[in-house]
């Protein structure tokens, strides 16, 4: 059986070559307004994502388009909140592919909500709650989530019998214990094409990469993710995916939504 994996991209954030990516990634997680797009940018993201037949993800933040949602906003919120916030960003991106004939495949966190889920289990739960009020809204049981394995939302998803679909990152560099390199520190975000193409390679194919102090990191993952904010995402993509297909590697979408 060949190996299998799904690249995923943050788009509808107004920062990136969205249409171009579109046509390299099979997945899109597009943002809901809380730290970029929504309105029509969103629609518009959404249109393009059914058209290239790429799975859909709602990608919530906390509401901060100052700080582009990359600035934890934790203590400004009670679980409520959260949930309220999570659940009405989720909703938007539905709406929008109702709109287009696509069904949601997934949600994804953005930014500081990502890392602050994946390290705090009161969030985590308080923002299991946002999706699955948003899923009870849509009549469905429940939404898969994407995130980081081995982190308090994986472990509430699995109390919680939701889905979970443990992701990697490209163009991220990793510290010893398994959590990405925070985005203030040198050489956290990496852009030479050459080398995520290999890093990718070497985490599908072992399921390992090297951090940053040289540590072999074991991390299991059906996706991987190609921020589309990252300079020269385009050019890392198309190179990331060609050299997986290379090395017989199958790129796929993980499809919830059929």
């Amino acid at each position: 059986m060949p190996l299998v994996v799904d690249l995923n991209a943050d788009v509808g954030e107004e920062c990136g070559d969205d249409a171009s990516l579109l046509d390299i990634v099979t997945t899109a997680n597009v943002a809901a307004g809380g730290h970029a797009g929504g309105g029509d940018v969103l629609r518009r993201t959404v249109a393009m994502a059914a058209e290239a037949d790429v799975a859909v993800g709602a990608h919530p933040s906390y509401p901060d388009l100052a700080e582009f949602g990359r600035v934890s906003r934790a203590d400004a919120h009670d679980a409520a909140s959260i949930a309220a916030f999570v659940r009405d960003q989720v909703l938007a991106v539905a709406a929008a592919c109702t709109e287009h004939g696509v069904a949601l495949n997934h949600v994804k966190a953005h930014g500081a909500l990502y890392h602050d889920a994946a390290a705090d289990p009161v969030l985590a739960s308080a923002f299991l709650d946002g999706v699955q009020a948003s899923a009870t809204r849509l009549g469905v049981p429940s939404l898969a989530i994407m995130g980081m394995p081995g982190t308090a939302l994986h472990r509430e998803c699995a109390v919680r019998g939701v889905a979970y679909l443990p992701e990697a990152f490209a163009d991220r560099a990793y510290a010893p214990d398994g959590t990405l390199l925070s985005r203030s520190e040198p050489g956290a975000v990496l852009l030479d094409p050459a080398i995520v193409a290999e890093r990718v390679v070497r985490l599908v194919t072992e399921g390992r990469v090297r951090a940053v102090d040289g540590t072999d990191l074991r991390v299991p993952a059906v996706t991987v993710c190609l921020h589309g904010d990252t300079a020269g995402a385009v050019e890392m993509a198309r190179l990331v995916r060609r050299r997986l297909e290379e090395h017989g590697v199958v790129v796929a979408a993980v499809r919830t939504d059929r």
